[in-house]
């Protein structure tokens, strides 16, 4: 109890409140601009934490950290382009229900879903971060690979109306990620001798081209709507937050699965919100009654796209506190700023500055509150953006893109690919090829790769994936998944074959 008054009592002080006000705002217009992390925001204020107490500054930074996952909302739902690797899949929901002339509806959904996402994470990280770490860290490169085998089966809920060109699409993403640099040996391949490639294809370059500017390419097509000024958006800008938040409430089993799944994913090093967004939304239409709806403004797949990738902020820190592993670039760099100031880092951390770890719990819960609150009072001025005609949103969202784009390696050459990978995203956008199964290829797939690589260098036995009961698991769980796409797949055919019947 002492531990836990002395840690409340320094988070909540006037000065680390005011700090932790900013980094909340600063976090969430970092993740609004695309190409500009949730990573990037944290190192940008590392250095203000080494003259701060070793709370303070850990609080300043779950601030922004907490304000982070929820900033790529705001660009995913208002410009269709997910500010973050973590807000894919809001981008799927979230902007169809703003262009259907609900955006304020579209960021209160994904507001509060953050909200609560962060908030139940914050309660499983207090209860449950010593099991769950020392079972996260008890999984092999066996297990993280029969994991990622089971995330690639989200590619047939990502499909669109073709299961041909969603598949091509993610092949596509997967050999992408194999260009550049060998995970494991460092050798470069398939550059094909150009010096461009030679450093591979980053995944927030492919990202933003991929999403950001075949969605900007689209907006300009017509050019008489851009001289008649036309907005970005159509519709009413108003909102109403606490009729969104009772909505978001009345799904309390969508809202606590997506949660867990963030939690979870979270929590197992190298996963992160990228992939646990995905995993929630695809969970999320698979438990849906009318999954058909999914991907043109239901509020379902907007809660659970954004409960899954905010609640892997508290999953994160599960191995991080309970064996001193970081489970995201993040985490890392919280653990760097610990070290600085010579903590310790390991088991015995709980132990030994139990007032800390108390007040980094409380400190997430404070984060998420004053999130909400930032959102809230804020959001009639994000909602301005739709307001704005097309001829001034576009331009300056594509400087975004390329500040953010170079901004990643300070190369040059990223700007060449942008440009590149920007045209072919447009391309596949014009002959109807879904984007997101490729996306969910490049993120996937080096992680794919390495762990099956590690896996096979560890011991030759291909059978022990078979044999080691979680890899089992998470194997026998991606044949389920596949077997339930085809069952779905049939039952949608035959059931737009007895509509031609009837006609």
């Amino acid at each position: 109890m002492d531990a836990f008054l002395t840690g409340a009592a320094e988070v909540l002080s006037p000065a680390t409140l005011l700090m932790m006000f900013f980094g909340s705002f600063a976090g969430i217009i970092a993740a609004a601009i695309p190409g500009f992390t949730v990573t990037m925001a944290i190192v940008l204020t590392l250095p203000l934490t080494f003259a701060m107490e070793p709370l303070q500054g850990i609080a300043l930074m779950l601030s922004v950290y907490v304000g982070g996952y929820t900033g790529g909302l705001i660009s995913a739902a208002l410009l269709g382009i997910p500010g973050t690797p973590s807000s894919v899949a809001t981008t799927f929901d979230a902007f169809p229900m703003a262009r259907k002339g609900e955006p304020g509806r579209a960021l209160s959904l994904g507001v509060w879903a953050s909200f609560f996402g962060t908030i139940i994470s914050t309660i499983v990280l207090i209860f449950a971060a010593p099991p769950l770490a020392i079972f996260a860290v008890k999984l092999g490169p066996w297990e993280y690979f029969a994991l990622i085998v089971f995330a690639l089966t989200i590619v047939a809920s990502l499909v669109g109306d073709s299961l041909q060109r969603g598949l091509i699409a993610a092949m596509i993403g997967l050999v992408i990620s194999t260009i550049g640099t060998d995970p494991m040996m460092g050798r470069p391949r398939f550059d094909m001798g150009f010096e461009l490639l030679a450093a591979g294809l980053p995944f927030l370059v492919v990202l933003i081209g991929i999403f950001a500017i075949s969605q900007l390419a689209s907006e300009v097509e017509d050019v008489n709507a851009i001289k008649a000024g036309e907005k970005l958006i159509h519709g009413e800008i108003e909102f109403k937050t606490w009729a969104v938040m009772r909505e978001v409430l009345m799904r309390p089993v969508n809202l606590v699965r997506s949660s867990l799944i963030g939690v979870a994913i979270g929590a197992l090093p190298g996963a992160g919100g990228s992939i646990a967004n995905l995993v929630a939304y695809d969970q999320a239409k698979r438990a849906s009654k009318t999954p058909e709806e999914f991907g043109t403004g239901t509020p379902e797949g907007v809660v659970a796209s954004e409960a899954g990738n905010s609640a892997t902020a508290g999953g994160g820190l599960i191995p991080l506190i309970a064996l001193g592993i970081p489970g995201s670039a993040v985490d890392a760099i919280l653990m760097a700023s610990l070290m600085v100031h010579g903590i310790s880092i390991g088991p015995r951390l709980i132990m030994d500055n139990a007032d800390l770890v108390y007040g980094m719990f409380i400190a997430m819960a404070v984060s998420s509150l004053m999130m909400l609150f930032i959102c809230i009072v804020s959001m009639r001025g994000f909602l301005r953006v739709a307001e704005v005609p097309k001829w001034v949103v576009v331009p300056i969202v594509l400087v975004c893109c390329v500040v953010g784009s170079f901004a990643l390696n300070n190369r040059v050459t990223d700007l060449y690919l942008l440009g590149f990978i920007g045209l072919f995203g447009y391309a596949l956008k014009a002959l109807d090829y879904p984007l997101a199964p490729l996306v969910l290829g490049v993120i996937l797939g080096p992680i794919a790769e390495t762990n099956l690589r590690r896996a096979l260098m560890t011991d030759s036995d291909w059978t022990l994936f078979f044999t080691r009961p979680v890899s089992l698991i998470f194997l026998v769980a991606a044949a389920l998944s596949v077997g339930w796409a085809i069952r779905r797949i049939i039952k949608s055919r035959q059931k737009i074959n007895q509509t031609k019947d009837a006609v």
